[in-house]
């Protein structure tokens, strides 16, 4: 811990920002910092200059992740009480979160940070990384690329000829430009962001060559048409990627899937298979206690079409 904080000073200042505002989170975020790799540390640190850069100070940016630690803490009160989401249609949040540019921001780059910090999210995007296809051609299809961050990492890892990507989320859509423009000043490989919903959106017809949709079935009101046209977008060698949660309450989620069992059954009935998977138990709680207690899981799967 003492390395990572004396070669990045970045992060030494963001971590301390928000120990001066939660001090009781010292206990989960340092041994969450010291668990990353070299590598990660470098991503990490690479992430706060670009924002810093970007006009957003380091205030602002401890407040971002504050927004979503704080938010996701009160729904999680209130799942407990109730035993479901506090709200289940897109139109309850749409414009509080999706279309509300200033909340929109500070969540997406509190939802980017704990891709860093929260050991599940920490652990879905390693599963991404090591699943993504290294000499994979074609063209490269994200749905709901939100802050960016995994489609601009497909762009710096991946071989893909051509990219796109679809988030009914204006501010979304700005985000994720603004991080490839940052990171691919000079790319020549077509790019396209379009803000539109999803299935109704114009993507061509595909094939695709790979498609990844992180963290949307929880957010919209009937994911297994989000599934159905992911399979009529892959043909027999796509690689998919999608993510998902159980019991995990946050202030957009609507699709309340109770357990693991019921998003497999759902990617099969959708006409996909899975082909590897990830499925993190709560912090702290084994896979078994966070069934039974109703807790937090979250599941990543490696998917094909259906032969």
């Amino acid at each position: 811990m003492t390395s990572i904080l004396s070669n990045t000073p970045h992060i030494a200042d963001f971590r301390q920002g928000i120990l001066d505002e939660n001090g009781m989170h010292q206990g989960f975020l340092d041994p969450a910092l010291a668990s990353l790799t070299e590598d990660e540390v470098r991503e990490l640190s690479d992430y706060i200059t670009y924002c810093l850069d970007g006009g957003v100070d380091m205030p602002e940016l401890v407040e971002c992740y504050r927004t979503i630690l704080d938010d996701t803490f009160q729904e999680q009160l209130n799942f407990m009480r109730t035993k479901a989401y506090r709200h289940s249609t897109f139109a309850e949040v749409a414009d509080s979160v999706y279309f509300n540019k200033e909340y929109m921001t500070r969540y997406m780059h509190g939802l980017a940070f704990t891709a860093f910090i929260w050991p599940n999210h920490v652990e879905m995007r390693r599963f991404f990384l090591k699943s993504l296809p290294r000499e994979k051609t074609g063209h490269y299809l994200e749905i709901g690329p939100g802050h960016g961050f995994y489609f601009m990492s497909a762009m710096k890892q991946g071989t893909f000829d051509r990219f796109t990507g679809v988030d009914i989320s204006k501010t979304s859509v700005e985000l994720t430009r603004k991080i490839v423009g940052h990171h691919f000043p000079k790319e020549n490989r077509p790019v396209e962001i379009m803000e539109s919903d999803f299935l109704q959106s114009t993507v061509s017809d595909g094939p695709f060559d790979a498609i990844v949709m992180g963290e949307v079935l929880e957010h919209v009101e009937r994911p297994q048409d989000f599934l159905a046209r992911i399979a009529g977008l892959a043909g027999p060698e796509t690689h998919i990627f999608i993510t998902t949660c159980v019991n995990a309450p946050a202030i957009d989620h609507i699709y309340l899937y109770r357990n693991p069992d019921e998003v497999t059954a759902m990617i099969n009935s959708a006409g996909l298979e899975v082909r590897e998977s990830y499925t993190g138990a709560y912090f702290g709680k084994s896979l078994e206690e966070s069934r039974r207690l109703n807790l937090p899981i979250n599941v990543a799967y490696v998917l094909e079409k259906a032969r």
